[in-house]
């Protein structure tokens, strides 16, 4: 299967951009080819870019904050294991912490860094970090793999308490909901949404299909339409496609 995440809300869309960002920086960072740790600077400067233009720390310490108010009120009910909400509020406790614990502006180790604000002024061009745009970068690609890891994990590091934090309110967005099963007849779906609330939908497709959904939604609808993907232009698909729906929540 196939999960393609839809956010409804802004603060989501936010936080999935930056987990796919972080987990980006991670993979490549982790490689040992130079043009793999190049890509890995590349997601770096995505995550100050999107961290430039809302108070994340705030934003995430005040979600962080709301879960756990909720999670608290759950330590009556029977159906829930105490052990398990345990550990994730001692989870969610230890992601405030370490959150409270950036100093100043969220990357602003990386904004006094005049070396890589260079480099990252430079990628805005196509092209332009060539060796004979910037040969102090060009040499930095050719020291040892262990060095380079190493210089990208202390550039990292600073900033993993947010997408520690992130991961949790993901998680438990994502677990929030209930799979249930549907037919778009002839590659299009609706539903009327009748007060629903969500924060973002999830849709689960056999990989072997050749589509791919596209999405609208409001208050008041929602409308799925199955793409098929091809050499042309996309188009409506004309058989009808089963998929898995997931309304998420907080």
């Amino acid at each position: 299967m196939i999960c393609y995440e839809y956010p409804l809300s802004e603060r989501v869309r936010t936080l999935l951009r930056l987990e796919d960002m972080f987990d980006k920086v991670r993979y490549f960072a982790a490689q040992e080819d130079s043009q793999q740790h190049h890509a890995a600077l590349l997601a770096l400067f995505e995550i100050l870019e999107v961290a430039s233009r809302a108070d994340l720390k705030s934003d995430l310490l005040q979600e962080l904050e709301r879960q756990r108010q909720g999670l608290e009120l759950l330590r009556s009910n029977p159906a829930i294991s105490e052990q398990r909400l345990n550990q994730v509020l001692a989870e969610i406790a230890r992601c405030m912490a370490n959150i409270h614990g950036i100093p100043g502006k969220l990357g602003q180790h990386l904004r006094d860094n005049e070396w890589l604000m260079a480099i990252k002024q430079r990628t805005n061009i196509p092209g332009g970090a060539c060796e004979f745009d910037l040969p102090a970068y060009h040499y930095w690609l050719h020291l040892p793999v262990v060095r380079r890891q190493d210089e990208i994990g202390e550039w990292l590091t600073p900033m993993l308490p947010i997408y520690d934090g992130l991961s949790v309110v993901l998680k438990l967005l994502r677990e929030s909901g209930k799979p249930t099963h549907h037919i778009a007849f002839a590659g299009a779906y609706q539903q009327m949404l009748a007060g629903k609330s969500a924060q973002m939908l999830r849709i689960n497709l056999r990989r072997e299909l050749p589509c791919a959904p596209e999405i609208s939604a409001n208050k008041y609808a929602l409308n799925i339409r199955f793409m098929s993907l091809g050499k042309g232009r996309p188009r409506l698909c004309e058989s009808d496609i089963e998929f898995e729906l997931t309304f998420c929540n907080l």
